[in-house]
């Protein structure tokens, strides 16, 4: 069956409860973990003349992208560890999540990638329901989808 699964998660309540089930099922099929969060890009909109939100310089968006990482993997990492399961996690900057999912799962040598359907927009979450979309109609890796 499946040895190592690809968990995707954004931190929001939907992909909490998705990584939990997917730490369920590695326990009950001897597989390991590793967990993905795709930190987003430097919005230009922000930068330079005209800004029109926030002066955040592109370093500082950075280092808050970084720690919210942090954050997230880490409590999937501690949801894993407490089941006993095997992990790792991985992350990388991407503005298109699906793509960094898949190259994230093809990286790591995944089996399965297992995935919330739907997530929501901004800084604190990047898993859409169209990303998910995305995601099972280009990866060649199986993916579960978990409601």
């Amino acid at each position: 069956m499946f040895k190592h699964i690809l968990v995707p998660t954004d931190g929001s309540q939907l992909s909490l409860d998705t990584v939990r089930r997917a730490v369920t099922f590695a326990r009950e099929t001897g597989a390991r973990v590793t967990f993905f969060f795709a930190k987003p890009d430097y919005p230009v909109a922000f930068y330079g003349e005209g800004a029109l939100i926030d002066p955040t310089t592109p370093e500082k968006f950075a280092e808050m992208a970084e720690q919210q990482s942090k954050d997230i993997l880490g409590k999937a990492e501690a949801s894993a560890i407490e089941a006993g399961v095997a992990c790792a996690s991985r992350s990388s900057t991407s503005d298109i999540p699906y793509m960094a999912i898949i190259e994230a799962a093809q990286g790591a040598g995944c089996d399965l990638i297992f995935m919330a359907s739907h997530g929501r927009r901004g800084f604190s979450g990047l898993l859409l329901g169209s990303e998910t979309q995305k995601v099972l109609t280009h990866s060649t890796i199986p993916v579960l989808v978990y409601r």
